[in-house]
């Protein structure tokens, strides 16, 4: 398929809390920066190029965090992207700190968040962000404090929607009852499919449900793995990548899901967006969950 032929388009559309019309296949930005998402990217020239053809590609969602570096991708996307196009919707996220390659802390201080969302607004340069997503629930902290302070950020007009990450069905309801939550952001993948009741949750109430980790780093593709050569196989008849068929079952396996697959090769981004236009047959798409099935025993 002919790079100039693909669009992100070819996913369809959700509507982000009623009213954020966004195409299905988004872009997630954490491996724009270094690795364990820490440090510069190895090459920024490519990062910017990733970027602008995320959205040459029709993808009108791009996901973010400032924990990303940290702050580097933020960085990068406001410096190559804004004034953004009429459509993009640049998603972030704060609650994370970051003490070094893949060294996380949870922080969900009122104080904190409010510092997180006015930092994000001058790094991405927007005036309002349109998806802000509590990335981690900090269990130090009252969850009425952490969404509090966003509800307050919401109310002053500088974030539109509020959404959460890596949380269950429970933990959604009681932060319904402080704000309302548009969007999940739970990791979940063909290969990794721990957080079903969560989609399952989310199918029942609109939210739109961001996978992150969509191809699972990989997994399916070891040589070794059990349902590798079945998923090749079935890929292969269709003239697709594993990669390929495991972000177009996402698309298939629910509307409400919006996969952000990242890379940080224009080659890969375009392989990605290629998956929106993959169509097999329903009896195929029932092969493809059989062979993922024995992979996760």
């Amino acid at each position: 398929m002919s790079s100039q032929n693909i669009s992100a388009a070819a996913s369809g559309t959700i509507l982000i809390g009623g009213d954020l019309p966004v195409h299905r296949l988004g872009y997630g930005t954490m491996r724009l920066v270094g690795e364990g998402a820490w440090g510069e990217p190895a090459d920024e020239t490519e990062a910017r190029r990733v970027l602008r053809r995320a959205v040459g590609l029709g993808v009108t969602l791009i996901d973010t965090a400032d924990a990303y570096g940290p702050e580097i991708a933020e960085r990068l996307i406001g410096e190559t992207l804004a004034p953004y196009e009429p459509g993009i919707v640049i998603a972030t996220k704060g609650g994370i700190t970051r003490q070094g390659p893949a060294r996380t802390e949870y922080v969900g201080r009122a104080g904190y968040l409010i510092q997180c969302v006015e930092m994000s607004l001058r790094r991405l340069k927007l005036e309002r962000i349109d998806l802000y997503q509590l990335h981690r629930i900090d269990p130090r902290t009252p969850l009425e404090e952490s969404l509090g302070a966003l509800r307050r950020m919401q109310e002053q007009g500088k974030i539109r929607h509020i959404g959460l990450s890596e949380v269950t069905p429970v933990e959604i309801e009681a932060a319904e009852k402080i704000v309302p939550i548009v969007s999940i952001q739970n990791r979940y993948s063909l290969a990794d499919r721990r957080h079903e009741e969560t989609l399952n949750y989310c199918e029942r109430r609109g939210i739109a449900f961001l996978p992150w980790y969509p191809l699972a780093a990989g997994k399916l593709l070891r040589p070794d793995h059990p349902a590798a050569q079945e998923l090749i196989s079935i890929a292969g008849f269709h003239l697709v990548s594993v990669s390929q068929l495991s972000l177009a079952w996402l698309l298939h396996h629910s509307p409400v899901l919006l996969p952000i697959p990242g890379t940080s090769k224009v080659a890969h981004l375009e392989e990605n967006v290629a998956a929106a236009q993959i169509n097999l047959a329903g009896g195929e798409w029932g092969e493809v969950e059989a062979a993922a099935a024995v992979a996760a025993k």
